[in-house]
């Protein structure tokens, strides 16, 4: 497994593998077009990602099995506010995403050590993250990983389905 930092010149790469991603795992939580919404207009924009890309308190990374064969990628945020912990620094894993195809191979549990290490390496004293409510599975691991459930918040968006907008908070002191 190869994990590298991006940069502004990998936007357009990034957009299609996180829209392929995406569109393996979630296209069940949207009402028709809520996908397309969210994957062109709001999340996956090959501007916004640049954009993203280019601010210092992104890391994203490309995550691959083979020198040029993608498996997923990962997003930290830097200086992150966690809810209730604001005297604390704050790393946040924005985004942790695999092709289905490269689930249950380690390769989630290395993302989220390599996470864990870049925290550290930034002297962070918590690392935290997202995922849905509905996700047991992911839930689980995370709790496998160390992390704790801390708080919960509501999606906005009317095009999601109502029973899937629930998230979530977990957190893991380092």
């Amino acid at each position: 497994m190869i994990i590298r930092q991006i940069d502004t010149s990998q936007a357009a790469e990034l957009s299609a593998l996180a829209k392929a991603i995406y569109v393996e795992h979630y296209l069940h939580l949207w009402y028709p077009g809520g996908a397309e919404w969210y994957m062109n207009e709001q999340a996956y924009p090959v501007e916004k990602l640049q954009a993203e890309l280019a601010d210092p308190n992104n890391l994203h990374y490309i995550v691959y099995d083979e020198p040029d064969v993608p498996q997923g990628y990962l997003k930290l945020r830097i200086k992150a506010t966690l809810s209730g912990q604001e005297e604390k620094d704050c790393l946040e894993i924005e985004r942790i995403y695999l092709h289905k195809a490269a689930t249950g191979k380690g390769i989630g549990r290395q993302l989220m050590e390599w996470s864990e290490t870049v925290a550290r390496q930034h002297h962070k004293d918590i690392i935290f993250l997202k995922a849905m409510d509905t996700s047991q599975d992911a839930i689980g691991f995370y709790q496998r990983m160390g992390y704790t459930v801390c708080g919960k918040l509501v999606l906005p968006f009317t095009q999601m389905k109502e029973v899937y907008r629930g998230m979530v908070i977990m957190q893991k002191t380092l």
